[in-house]
């Protein structure tokens, strides 16, 4: 009898013991598969960038002293307008006096013409005369070469006129080098340059600081770099929303415009293709300055009324976690997945509507068999 009473004295206690022991039911989050629509998307490797769609970063042609600067940043300018003039008296004096030789070209031009003209009708009248026999042949001859050397003349001095006119222009051309203009409407961005100071153009295959970077900001795009893997998937036309850093909305109704046709080689073996993507036509984008960081995420493929889970229940090689509320365990199932992206992946096989499947996938301890109890969140 008292072996019997051991027994059951141990086996109490190890229950008690086995009880103390056990593990905690671990709390899980779990969501049930069910119909809807799903999108693949593809985003950028790497923060892409506002730009401008006109961006002019400008010196002037010619060397020299800062003789007029009219503008300051942030200043609004019309195409056309001067932002910068050098020092050029001696070019606007050659401007002048190209004009004033033009004008005695002109008016030598039309002395010799008239007298050609005369030469001509007096050649005319001895022809007449010499019909009638009233002169010398002789005479009548004199008079036409004379005629004919004049209205030389006058040709020479109308293509002196036409010499004089390109001289103009080339004087105009030499002095509109010392000037500055903005090539469109814009807003002056920065000026690296003060007023008397020396401006020298970059030598060739030397990159120097501009004088003046005019922007458009009426046109701007995202230029961000998409991996090499995705980029053939990504065409122009494809719908593209965008995030910027400086902003909390997310701007959906964007396009891509255009896709990079050479790859990128930038950091180490990353290769990435440049893609950018417009803002749609209702979105104000007088708020965004050139320059802000923003990603983009281009709609490849849309399908809908499909059977989906949460991505982050989808684990590696394909298999999910199922929940079994009778005997409140999870188990592996392996599934066929379809498109996918961030929030929801398609289920094309190994699951149907409406079954448990655990989503908190990342938390420790939740493996196939484990003992699992619902989070009330």
């Amino acid at each position: 009898m008292k072996w019997v009473i051991s027994v059951v004295i141990l086996a109490a206690l190890a229950a008690a013991l086995w009880h103390v022991s056990r593990p905690e039911p671990i709390a899980i989050r779990v969501a049930a598969a069910e119909h809807g629509l799903v999108q693949s998307t593809v985003a950028n490797t790497r923060v892409g960038t506002i730009e401008a769609c006109r961006r002019a970063r400008m010196s002037p042609a010619a060397a020299g002293q800062v003789a007029t600067l009219d503008v300051i940043k942030g200043a609004r300018v019309d195409a056309g307008t001067v932002l910068l003039e050098i020092w050029n008296d001696d070019l606007t004096a050659a401007v002048r006096l190209a004009e004033a030789e033009a004008n005695a070209a002109r008016a030598r031009a039309t002395e010799a013409c008239a007298i050609a003209t005369g030469a001509r009708r007096e050649a005319e009248r001895i022809a007449r005369l010499r019909a009638s026999k009233l002169i010398a042949e002789e005479a009548a001859d004199e008079a036409q070469t004379r005629a004919a050397s004049r209205e030389a003349a006058c040709e020479a001095s109308l293509a002196d006129t036409r010499v004089s006119a390109a001289r103009i222009t080339v004087a105009n051309a030499q002095l509109e080098r010392t000037r500055l203009r903005a090539p469109f409407a814009g807003v002056v961005a920065e000026i690296d340059v003060k007023l008397g100071e020396f401006l020298t153009p970059s030598p060739p295959g030397i990159a120097t600081s501009p004088a003046v970077d005019l922007i458009d900001p009426a046109c701007i795009y995202v230029s961000a770099p998409v991996d090499e893997v995705d980029a053939p998937r990504i065409h122009a036309g494809l719908p593209a929303c965008v995030t910027l850093d400086a902003f909390p909305d997310r701007y959906c109704g964007a396009s891509v415009a255009r896709v990079a046709p050479y790859v990128l080689d930038r950091e180490k073996q990353a290769r990435t293709v440049e893609v950018e993507v417009r803002f749609a036509d209702d979105v104000d984008v007088s708020r965004f300055v050139p320059g802000y960081s923003a990603d983009i995420e281009v709609l490849v493929e849309v399908r809908e009324n499909v059977l989906r889970v949460p991505s982050e229940a989808v684990l590696e090689n394909a298999y999910v976690l199922i929940y079994d509320a009778s005997a409140a365990t999870i188990a592996r199932r392996d599934v066929a997945i379809g498109l996918a992206n961030w929030e929801y992946t398609e289920i094309t096989e190994g699951l149907s509507d409406g079954e448990p499947v655990v989503v908190s996938t990342g938390r420790a301890g939740v493996v196939a068999g484990a003992k699992v109890t619902l989070r009330d969140d």
